[in-house]
């Protein structure tokens, strides 16, 4: 067939009109995804934007393309993140303002939910107990990354059953715990600011005892307040409980009323490369009934007791204290731990643990010590240097307590003894490395340097 000039110019119009009829029924896109303004969402409305942003975001992971607010307010309550639901703002200037409901974002066996660039504000209301401002459960690649969460009247986060990553946020003002995990499967919690939390800064949590591995790594924690109570669950920067294999490193922690890292039954805990400073119970800590922990590179100023690795009498063992610097230990631990409860304490250790190239300065108790009564076995104590204690190294030396060896060590300027026997935490010989001093068969006293 033979088409003549008039013909042809007919049908490429034609074409275009064609072409150019479904590209206007489109919602109009932008580098960052679909525009949310499309579907009705009006930035720094007074209105309830509720519906309107919950079909927005539904439209748009139903089409798997992210959904951009523009800067502005958006007045909402619940909403749901159905799988393929990416929500993305301009960072620090779209903010969702929460009216009230169980959560700002739930959302429940997602796949690859996605929030990013979002200022979330709880407004400071309340919420059921064991929810967060996001509330996430059996999600499967998480991502929450760049956002402020702010003013939660619960948690900031609270996930369950959930793997993916909780990157680069702020979370202030939090009226429980910040990032709070249950059964991950494969969570990391990284390089987030955590500035003031009334239960615990990031808690790692399984309903029993088994692998968790998750990662919390590079975040900057502060100002964490145990405002429930309690003797220790709460007033923590990061709590890990029956989690094994947990790696908490690189962090900087500051200010917390108990710990900066407990470990509570979590098998395989590395706790390694972290700042902290100004906590007031025990810095970092493995107790209760978990074998193997480390716990290297970490520096501590202010603490009632540097590191604790604890519990023998429920199985708690096998642990690497080394090259740690802890300085500036409190003499006092807080209010509401037992009357009883030692402080003052650079190191503390019970069984099958080496504790070597630590540097401990300023303990008004222990620089290191090693056993509780009859609960010690197999603890190495060599190449520290313990400068200005009140007692450089303490080792138990009751019946039934087992083998340390102290060796190559640094005493300086330790009044009370550079080694010295214990009854518990009671001096009960005097100095062992004393010329003529009386000699213990579970005690290999090596050559240590004493001034």
């Amino acid at each position: 067939m033979t088409l003549d000039r008039r013909r042809l110019i007919g049908l490429t119009a034609g074409a275009l009109a064609l072409s150019a009829a479904p590209l206007a029924a489109q919602p109009l896109t932008s580098q960052r995804g679909r525009d949310a303004t499309q579907a009705g969402l009006r930035p720094d409305s007074s209105d309830d934007q509720t519906a309107a942003l919950q079909r927005a975001i539904d439209s748009a992971a139903r089409a798997r393309v992210p959904l951009a607010l523009p800067p502005g307010h958006y007045r909402t309550g619940p909403l749901r993140l159905p799988s393929g639901a990416q929500l993305s703002g301009v960072r620090g200037a779209t903010r969702l303002v929460f009216t009230g409901g169980v959560s700002l974002f739930d959302s429940a066996g997602a796949e690859t939910p996605t929030l990013s660039g979002l200022v979330l504000d709880g407004g400071a209301i309340p919420l059921p107990a064991r929810r967060g401002l996001v509330h996430c459960v059996g999600a499967r690649d998480l991502r929450i990354t760049d956002c402020e969460i702010t003013a939660s009247g619960g948690c900031g986060v609270w996930l369950e059953t959930t793997s993916g990553m909780i990157s680069d946020n702020t979370l202030t003002a939090i009226a429980v715990t910040g990032v709070v995990s249950f059964d991950a499967k494969g969570l990391s919690v990284t390089r987030n600011t955590i500035i003031g939390a009334n239960s615990n800064g990031v808690e790692i949590l399984r309903t029993s005892i088994g692998d968790d591995g998750t990662l919390v790594t590079g975040n900057r924690i502060e100002n964490i307040k145990a405002g429930p109570g309690g003797s220790g669950q709460y007033g923590n920067a990061i709590n890990a409980f029956r989690a094994g294999n947990v790696i908490v490193s690189g962090n900087r922690i500051r200010n917390c009323d108990y710990s900066a890292v407990r470990g509570n039954s979590a098998s395989n805990i590395h706790i390694t490369d972290n700042s902290v400073s100004d906590v007031r119970e025990v810095a970092l800590y493995s107790e209760f009934a978990f074998e193997g922990a480390v716990i290297s590179g970490n520096t501590v100023d202010g603490a009632a007791l540097g590191v604790s690795v604890c519990n023998f009498n429920e199985g708690g063992r096998l642990s690497v204290v080394q090259g740690n610097i802890i300085r500036n230990l409190k003499p006092k631990r807080p209010i509401g731990t037992a009357p009883d409860d030692d402080a003052g304490i650079g190191i503390y250790v019970e069984a099958d643990t080496a504790v070597t190239g630590n540097v401990i300065e300023n303990a008004p108790s222990f620089g290191i010590v090693a056993g509780w009564g009859k609960y010690l076995r197999d603890v190495a104590i060599t190449g520290n240097v313990v400068r200005r204690a009140f007692i450089g190294i303490g080792v138990s030396v009751m019946d039934g307590a087992g083998t340390a060896a102290i060796n190559g060590n640094v005493i300086a300027e330790a009044p009370r003894g550079a080694v010295v026997g214990l009854d518990h935490a009671r001096p009960v010989t005097p100095d062992l490395t004393a010329p003529g001093a009386a000699k213990f068969a579970q005690i290999a006293l090596g050559s240590n340097s004493v001034r």
